[in-house]
């Protein structure tokens, strides 16, 4: 894209952020059925299309050992029919109204959402509402199920060296903390698993008072409002399972681990415990994330910029820190280092950067590029019906409400350079973890490529 082009379009992006989004969509309208349901819906007309999201609180988190991996399994089985919906009816009937559907776990919640026209939104719903409280799989589909989850894990996890080295930094970072659970489970836990594992979980957590319904389209909200009355309301709330607290003891000291798998280069991936947004003022998680941001944002953040072109020691790199979410948190930077270079100098190259940042904090051009990018995602976002409902899913499924998006935004927008200082000084070796992949050469086959992929969602 021409030089001109692209200011062009940051400056739209710019003048876009200074529109209050209100104006860009109608603010959702929400309601809490008398079984404890919640229902959030938003208006946006610009299609006659709908999204529908039922989110369910409950993902790997809620796992204790020899028992991980259920969230995932079941979300499969979710699709394997009732009584009244056979076995892949559900996805043939969406399908048929010319809609799409599919799922995910994560270590948070489940989430089962379709994309269909907005006259057809009433067959999610029935359909949804069904499967919530009448799933009835037979033992064969979940012996079949059980093969399909096992590959994948084989296929995502097992041969994917930056998958592997994630799934070791929190099994290493995290003692006690359910955090350090994978989503789709450890495979010997697979292995073992039993139908009555799965039914038992099902009956557990698939409540309406442990679900939250996003519809986000061209829909009058009190009309979904009523219908998911009509299809979810004669459910009666239950007794869900107490959540007990499993507080992480204090780390006394660095952790290093080496991990030796088939690859194409040797791997980085520090990881330091750190808060997550408990409550809309806590004040470090912001910093934390505008950190990020400023560190592996964008090509013109200080760790692409100096490690990536300037010294060359890495190919590439990543930071990542989720704001909010009822797991612990962990504040990550990964980076591959270049040919011949070794993970040590490159481990070095990051603490440099981290130590000029807590010295020095940051200019006032390169924090406003930051709080730029920042708007322009939010801006796009509200591009993606989908995008919008995640967002709302994720505020309610992790104790905060749709409303508190715009107080989050103003509180990230205020982050200043001494915060960011601040943050970047809380990144200290007792609270860190490392981990090395040393490749090997595997037998018979081609080291398995490199990428740069951060371990999370598994999507059915």
């Amino acid at each position: 894209m021409p030089r001109s082009s692209l200011m062009q379009r940051l400056t739209a992006v710019v003048v876009l952020a200074l529109v209050p989004l209100q104006a860009m969509a109608n603010e959702p309208v929400e309601a809490t059925l008398d079984n404890g349901l919640k229902v959030v819906v938003k208006r946006d007309a610009r299609a006659p299309v709908a999204v529908s999201q039922l989110w369910y609180r409950v993902g790997s988190i809620d796992e204790v050992n020899g028992r991980t991996g259920l969230s995932h399994l079941l979300e499969h089985m979710m699709f394997k029919g009732t009584p009244t919906v056979p076995a892949g009816e559900f996805s043939r009937r969406i399908a048929a109204a010319g809609g799409q559907d599919n799922a995910f776990t994560s270590r948070a919640y489940t989430v089962y959402y379709q994309l269909l026209a907005a006259a057809s939104l009433p067959l999610a719903l029935q359909l949804e509402a069904d499967r919530m409280r009448h799933l009835d799989f037979k033992d064969d589909a979940f012996k079949s199920e059980l093969e399909v989850v096992k590959e994948e894990r084989r296929w995502r996890v097992d041969d994917q060296p930056s998958a592997v080295l994630y799934e070791s930094l929190y099994a290493s970072a995290f003692v006690v903390s359910p955090s350090r659970t994978p989503v789709i489970g450890w495979m010997d836990d697979i292995r073992h698993m039993q139908p009555g594992d799965l039914r038992q979980w099902y009956r557990q957590w698939y409540a309406p008072n442990n679900t939250t319904l996003v519809v986000v389209g061209d829909v009058d909200p009190q009309t979904v409002i009523a219908e998911a009355k009509q299809r979810f309301g004669g459910y009666v709330a239950q007794v869900l399972p107490e959540r007990r607290p499993q507080l992480e003891p204090m780390q006394l000291g660095i952790r290093r681990i080496t991990v030796k798998v088939p690859s194409e280069l040797p791997y980085l991936l520090m990881g330091w415990k750190v808060p997550r947004l408990q409550k809309i003022d806590d004040r470090p998680p912001y910093s934390l994330y505008i950190l990020s941001a400023l560190l592996a944002g964008q090509d013109a953040a200080r760790l692409p910029r100096n490690l990536v072109r300037k010294t060359r020691i890495v190919t590439s790199v990543r930071a990542d820190y989720e704001l909010f979410g009822r797991d612990d948190g962990l504040f990550t930077i990964m980076a591959m280092p270049a040919t011949g270079h070794g993970v040590a100098e490159v481990e070095q190259g990051i603490r440099r950067e981290l130590a000029r940042i807590a010295r020095d904090g940051l200019g006032e051009a390169e924090l406003e590029r930051v709080r730029h990018q920042i708007e322009a995602s939010r801006i796009y976002q509200r591009d993606s019906m989908q995008q919008q409902a995640m967002q709302i899913g994720r505020l309610e499924s992790q104790g905060f409400s749709w409303r508190d998006e715009n107080a989050m935004n103003e509180r990230l927008l205020r982050v200043g350079s001494a915060d960011v200082s601040a943050a970047a000084q809380s990144l200290i070796d007792d609270n860190l973890t490392v981990v090395a992949l040393q490749p090997l050469q595997a037998k018979g086959k081609p080291p398995a490529q490199a990428e740069l992929l951060q371990g999370g969602n598994h999507v059915r």
